[in-house]
Parts: C-alpha cells; sequence; structure tokens
C-alpha cells in the first residue's frame, strides 16, 4: 500500500510541475468571433502579418511602409495621429549615436483634466540579421492597436486621456523614446506607463516594474485591475538589471519619471534579433498573453486616480498557481525571515524533547543536501563544458539560449534529480525523514536572512519555507503522517520554484544552467516530506537517468542546423582604403561550408588586419579574416571648411554625403585632440566640467551615426587655432549578399545571419579628405 502511496504521490509531485507552467499563460487564443469590445488575438494577427512582411530597420525602405501602415491603423479608429520626428545624440554601448526616429503619437482625450496613461511599444526591427521584428516589438505594436481598437469600441469615455507612443530607433538605442520624453509636451502629461516589449518569440510576458520610488501604488493598482494571468516577481526585475538590456521604460523612468509597467516574453531567445523573428514563429499563447495584460490595465488606469501613482514604499510581489498574485511590503521580509528562524529553533527544541530528532541523522541530512548542493552544481557546470567542447557550434550560438536548450535543461534536470535520489538513499533513513529535514530548513533559512538584507525582491521565497515548518511540526508529531496534507505542504514550493528552474538558463543563457540546478537541489530539500520516504530512491534515480539520457539524446539529435533550425555565422567585407586592401571576416570560431568558402579551410586570425571594425553588443571581435580582390565602390562626397576663429578656437565644419547606400556611418578622430565644441546635425553637445569635449576619451571613437536615407552627416566643431585633426570614417551597408558588384552567394538554408552584430555588411574605412571644393568660406 505504502509503494502505491509514493507512486501517487510522485505522479502528483509531476502533475503539480506541469500545473506550475501550465498556469501560466492563457489556455486559448481568442478567434475572430471575439465580442468587439474584447482584445483578440487573431485580429491583432491580421496586423502583425502585414507589418512584418519584411525587414524594417530605422532608415528601410521598409520601415516607411510600418510607419504609414501603423498610422493608416490609428486613423481608421478616429484618432488623428502625428509623427514627431527629430534628432537625437546620446550615449549607447559607448559610442555616442545620432539617429533622426519618427515616432507614431496620438491621443484620445478623456473627461478629465489630470494625468494620462501612456501605451508604449517599437516599430522598427533589429538591423543587420534580417529579422522582422514579429514578437521584437511587432507584437506589441499589434497589443496596442487591438488593445485600443477594443477599448474604444466600448463606447465609454475614459477619465484620464490615453496617450498613444509607437517608438522607432528602440533597436539603435531607445532614441525614439528619448525624442518623446525630452521634447514632446505629451510627455509630461503622462503619469504611467504600459510598454510592450519582447525578448524571444514565446513563453509567457513578464511584468516588470520600472519606477525611480517605491513600487507599492503600482502593485496595489496590478492587483486592483485583476489580470488573468499574471507572470510577476519582484526577484525578476533584479534579474532584469544583470541583463544587457533596457527598455523604453528605462528612459521613461531616467528622463522622465515616468513609472509603470513593462511586459516582455524572453523564452524561444533563439529566435530573437534574428531572421526567424517572424508572423509564423510568434507564439500565439505569448501574443494572447499580452493582451490579458492590456485590457484590465487600460481600463483600470483610464480611470483610476493617477496622482497617487507614485509611493515610496516597496513591495514584495509573485505569482503562483491558483492563488494568481500576492505581494505584501518590503518592510515585513527581515521580520517574516527571523520568525522563521525563530519558530524552526522551537521546532527543533520541541522535536529533541520529543526524541523524534537524532544529532546523527541530522548529520547526515546535512551530508546529503551539501553533496548534493555543491556535487550536483558542479557535475553540471563540468558537463556543460564537455557539452561546448563536444558541439564547439554552440560557442557561436551563446549567450542566445539556444535552439535545443530546453532538451538540455530537462537532461540537466533529470540527472540533477538522479543524483539527488542516489545521495540521499545512500546517507538518509525513510525512519528519520524529520531529521533529514533540518538541513534544508536550514539552508533555506540562511538565503531568506541574506536576501533580506541583499535582494529583497526575492524576499517571498521564504513563503514556502513556512509551509516546509508546517510540515516539519507534522512530521514530529506524527510517525506516518498524512501523505495528502504532506503533498499539499510541498506544492506551494513546487509552484513558485518550479518555473524558475527553466527561467535562469532561458534569461540568463545556457551558461547558467548550473544555477537551475542549484534551484532545483533546493526544491527538492522542500520536497523531502514526500520523498524522504521513499524507499525506491535508487530506482527513481535509475529511472531519471534513463529519461536524462533520452533528453539528451534528443537534443543531440537536434544539434545539427537544418532550415527549420538555422545556425548563425556570419560574413563581412572591410576595405581599409588607405591601406589599399581588403578582407572577408567573420564573427564565427567555428567555420561552416559557406563561412570556409569565403575564408578558406585554414584562415588567418582576424587580428592581423582588422581591429575591431564593426564591434558588437557582447564586445566580441572578428576571428578570423582572409585578403580578397578590392571592390570599387562610389565615394562619398566630403567637405572640410573652415569657418571662423574666436579666442584662438578655430570653428570647422565637416559635412559627408554617401554617394551609394550607407545605413551606419562611424566617426574616429585621434584620442589625443580636445574639442572645444561639437555638433552633430544640429545637435550641441553639451561640455564636460573641464569646458572641453571627449578630453579623456578612452578610443579614437567620435560617432555611431544611424543614417536616414538621402541625409547628410553635419559634424560643427572648433579646435585649437592650428590643429587640423585627421577625422576617419567607417561606412557599413547591410547589402553584402544583394550587391550586385560582389560576387557572393546566397547563404544555406540551414543557417542564418548571426543577431547583436555587424553582418552582411560592407564596410568602407577611410580617412575624410575633402572631395569639394568650397568657394566660399563657411559654406
Amino acid at each position: 500500500m505504502k509503494r502505491i502511496v509514493h507512486i501517487i504521490t510522485f505522479l502528483a509531485i509531476l502533475a503539480c510541475t506541469y500545473l506550475a507552467f501550465r498556469s501560466l499563460l492563457p489556455p486559448e487564443i481568442s478567434g475572430m468571433d471575439t465580442p468587439d469590445t474584447e482584445f483578440s488575438t487573431a485580429r491583432a494577427l491580421t496586423h502583425l502579418k502585414e507589418i512584418t512582411k519584411e525587414p524594417h530597420f530605422t532608415g528601410s525602405e521598409a520601415h516607411a511602409d510600418v510607419r504609414d501602415y501603423i498610422v493608416a491603423e490609428l486613423t481608421k479608429m478616429g484618432l488623428e495621429p502625428q509623427v514627431q520626428e527629430g534628432v537625437v545624440v546620446d550615449r549607447w554601448f559607448g559610442f555616442t549615436n545620432l539617429v533622426k526616429p519618427q515616432n507614431i503619437l496620438a491621443r484620445i482625450k478623456g473627461s478629465g483634466e489630470g494625468k494620462a496613461v501612456l501605451l508604449m511599444s517599437h516599430y522598427d526591427s533589429a538591423p543587420q540579421s534580417a529579422s522582422h521584428g514579429a514578437s521584437d516589438a511587432g507584437s506589441g505594436v499589434v497589443t496596442i492597436l487591438e488593445g485600443v481598437r477594443a477599448f474604444l469600441a466600448t463606447g465609454k469615455t475614459p477619465k484620464n486621456d490615453i496617450i498613444i507612443c509607437i517608438t522607432d530607433a528602440e533597436e539603435l538605442g531607445l532614441n525614439g523614446a528619448s525624442l518623446f520624453v525630452n521634447e514632446h509636451p505629451w510627455a509630461k502629461d503622462a503619469a504611467i506607463a504600459l510598454n510592450f516589449e519582447a525578448r524571444g518569440s514565446g513563453g509567457p510576458s513578464n511584468m516588470i516594474v520600472e519606477t525611480n520610488g517605491g513600487n507599492a501604488n503600482l502593485i496595489k493598482g496590478f492587483q486592483e485591475a485583476d489580470v488573468r494571468y499574471p507572470v510577476a516577481t519582484s526577484l525578476m526585475y533584479s534579474i532584469y538589471k544583470m541583463l544587457p538590456n533596457d527598455t523604453d521604460s528605462t528612459i521613461l523612468r531616467e528622463d522622465g519619471d515616468i513609472d509603470g509597467f513593462f511586459f516582455a516574453f524572453i523564452d524561444d531567445h533563439y529566435d530573437y534579433h534574428t531572421q526567424n523573428d517572424t508572423y509564423e514563429r510568434l507564439d500565439r499563447n505569448s501574443l494572447e498573453h499580452q493582451g490579458s495584460y492590456i485590457m484590465p490595465l487600460l481600463t483600470y488606469y483610464a480611470n483610476a486616480d493617477l496622482s497617487t501613482v507614485k509611493a515610496t514604499e516597496d513591495y514584495v510581489y509573485f505569482d503562483m498557481a491558483f492563488v494568481k498574485f500576492a505581494a505584501y511590503p518590503f518592510s515585513w521580509v527581515l521580520p517574516m525571515a527571523i520568525l522563521g528562524v525563530v519558530l524552526f529553533i522551537v521546532l527543533l527544541v520541541y522535536g529533541f524533547r520529543k526524541k523524534r530528532l537524532s544529532g546523527l541523522a541530522i548529520g547526515r541530512g546535512f551530508a546529503a543536501f551539501s553533496i548534493s548542493l555543491i556535487g550536483g552544481a558542479g557535475l553540471t557546470y563540468l558537463l556543460w563544458v564537455l557539452i561546448k567542447l563536444i558541439y564547439p557550434a554552440y560557442e557561436d550560438m551563446l549567450p542566445v539560449f539556444i535552439y535545443n536548450g530546453h532538451w538540455y535543461i530537462l537532461g540537466f534536470v533529470a540527472l540533477a534529480t538522479a543524483f539527488c535520489f542516489g545521495i540521499y538513499a545512500r546517507f538518509t533513513k525513510v525512519t528519520q525523514v524529520p531529521s533529514t529535514m533540518v538541513a534544508p530548513i536550514t539552508f533555506w533559512l540562511i538565503v531568506n536572512l541574506g536576501l533580506a538584507f541583499g535582494l529583497v525582491g526575492a524576499g517571498f521565497f521564504i513563503i514556502p519555507v513556512y509551509f516546509a515548518l508546517v510540515a516539519f511540526w507534522v512530521l514530529i508529531r506524527q510517525q506516518n503522517p498524512n501523505a495528502i496534507v504532506m503533498l499539499l505542504l510541498v506544492v506551494p514550493a513546487i509552484f513558485i520554484f518550479a518555473p524558475l528552474v527553466q527561467f535562469f538558463p532561458v534569461g540568463l543563457g545556457p551558461d547558467m544552467m548550473y544555477a537551475a540546478v542549484i534551484l532545483l537541489v533546493l526544491l527538492f530539500g522542500l520536497l523531502i516530506p514526500i520523498v524522504g520516504f521513499y524507499r525506491s530512491k535508487k530506482t527513481l534515480g535509475w529511472l531519471c537517468i534513463l529519461s536524462g539520457i533520452v533528453f539528451f539524446s534528443i537534443a543531440h539529435s537536434l544539434s545539427s542546423p537544418n532550415s527549420e533550425r538555422q545556425a548563425p555565422n556570419s560574413l563581412v567585407y572591410y576595405h581599409n582604403v588607405e591601406e589599399g586592401k581588403a578582407y572577408y571576416a567573420t564573427y564565427n570560431t567555428v567555420l561552416d561550408e559557406w563561412t570556409r568558402s569565403y575564408l578558406g579551410d585554414n584562415p588567418e586570425d582576424a587580428s592581423k588586419y582588422i581591429g575591431n571594425a564593426a564591434g558588437s553588443k557582447y564586445n566580441t571581435r572578428y576571428a578570423y579574416a582572409k585578403e580578397t580582390e578590392v571592390i570599387q565602390l562610389p565615394e562619398s562626397y566630403v567637405s572640410i571648411t573652415n569657418d571662423t576663429v574666436i579666442d584662438g578656437y578655430q570653428y570647422n565644419t565637416l559635412k559627408v554625403m554617401p554617394n551609394r547606400t550607407v545605413h551606419q556611418m562611424r566617426l574616429y578622430a585621434p584620442q589625443d585632440v580636445v574639442f572645444s565644441h561639437l555638433a552633430y546635425n544640429g545637435k550641441v553637445l553639451t561640455p564636460d566640467s573641464t569646458a572641453t569635449l571627449f578630453k579623456k576619451r578612452g578610443s579614437k571613437s567620435m560617432l555611431s551615426y544611424y543614417r536616414s536615407p538621402e541625409d547628410t552627416l553635419v559634424v560643427n566643431y572648433a579646435v585649437k587655432e592650428g590643429e587640423a585633426p585627421i577625422f576617419s570614417i567607417k561606412e557599413f551597408s547591410f547589402d553584402l549578399l544583394e550587391n550586385p558588384k560582389f560576387n557572393t552567394t546566397p547563404r544555406p538554408e540551414r543557417f542564418m545571419p548571426s543577431p547583436f552584430i555587424t553582418n552582411d555588411a560592407i564596410i568602407i574605412e577611410r580617412d575624410l579628405k575633402s572631395t569639394v571644393q568650397e568657394v566660399e568660406e563657411g559654406k
């Protein structure tokens, strides 16, 4: 009978794990027959299909088409959209960026005279990697279009104004958001923002708070709006800040002090910023989830008192199956952790007096827990290093989550669980389960005390520990506790922590697989009231090993690229005009047959020929290069004029007008040149405390200019009289494979352009010397 109970409880644990994941997303997709006053994913998808037909990065031809489509759809709703255009200069990943975004704005007038609700997403796609921008952030755009349409269909006039801001150039440096916040008068009216984003093409949408003060009133409003499928923990924002990512919400908070929420799904990360970010690959459940956020929150904040959004107090908050969403003040975190310690000490004294605890058994429990924790994490780390050696092509995918990564997660979870079963079978006894529980509870209490001082957003980790303390009390009192009662006491730990086991490698990359195993071992410790009684731990361990082998075998079978799961590769043509040499170069550390066709079977180290000529988000450099023939392309028109001399400083104007397709320019000047004045396309840079600009530059880098069609780069600068700095420029066009002057072959279907780097690009580097004779000084 006990064996049957054990089988049932083990299956129940698996079922609860399934429910923990299943509860994160809406179970159904809303169709075209959904009432007009409700959000319909099917209707939103009709917009998405139109705006994702082609890559549409800022400055591309398709970019203008997408903008026109969005403007037309807002007009159909009876709104009066406008396009805000302006020049933005700011810093982004070490470069000074120059961009001319074109934001799309509209406003729904409310009955009141107070603040406004801001709906935000961005319509530009990622440059350089042929991304169609379906998830990032076409999903956000269509969520707003469909959400606003449904809201207007109710016929109700909101109390507060609703501002719609579809920004441009988010992918280039959050420039559209900067233009809106710093230059549009409507920005001063916004009291709260709802921003819709994506960092992958699937999975649940996480709610993250952006605020300069406390989040208490935002969390209270979120609760009152009664979102049906909240996926939100105060830990998530802390993790988000660890990533090399910001969103438009960051600009709202930093430049405009506008509080708000942003919502982003991050699974299927291997589609992020790639050619696979398409209409077809977007997870419909993820879009449905975005819709489940916008409708209740827009309805609530359209009529809420927006003067109460700001707060000084912070709340811990978390979601879990059935409970949905819970929150309490930060001020409770430390007392709750201390109370847990006090209760634990009382139960320890009680357990020893009842002679249900044994010092030796407690020691064996600590040995089992420690070995499981350290050994499991260490073995996972080493095994992942071995896997990367066996499959070196994975290095060219990281830190993006690899396309067979979920199977690896399952494999590591299975092996780590097997390891736990094996260690606990060796060190513990089923007759001493109360003593076995002492170690995991002790460790969890230590963790929570640390979190109370260092990472308060994870303060909700104490909740499952309280349930574990209740289970510990029951185990002390009863020799054979009711299995159903024990199961109910461990379920909260499963609901809260099981999704986080997957989150770490998905959100932070497969290199964090060991962190998932650490959390799994901690979770296993909280399941001792159930699994501690199993007499077949070794058998379960072998079953887990067998499952792990199956999962790793599936991962292996999916390790080779094909047309459905393409491997990333990269290629650029780099021409140094001053040296009179040209090269093909790649970031790939492992060459495939396509890149080898340009770089040969024995490519040379790129650093011999090219520095960091293009840069990348993760500061990687070219791996290999090979010299090739120089292809002559039309040079840009350049003019350098001496304008005037003021107080010993020569004021000059540099103009660069490309004579071919150029999407990006990067401007450089000698590192020792000190500028007393700098302006890019009319935007004057503010001097630093020494009254000079870039006096302590760490490199020659001056400017990264994402060019709109037909635009000219105009640099007004001043240096000491008699100085004549020689500028250099790198011009990028992302058309290497389409340019008829290059004898390139199409990329095979099983490969795709690598994201986050300059790819499929023609790069021309040269010094700037005037090619146009100015007949008038200062022209």
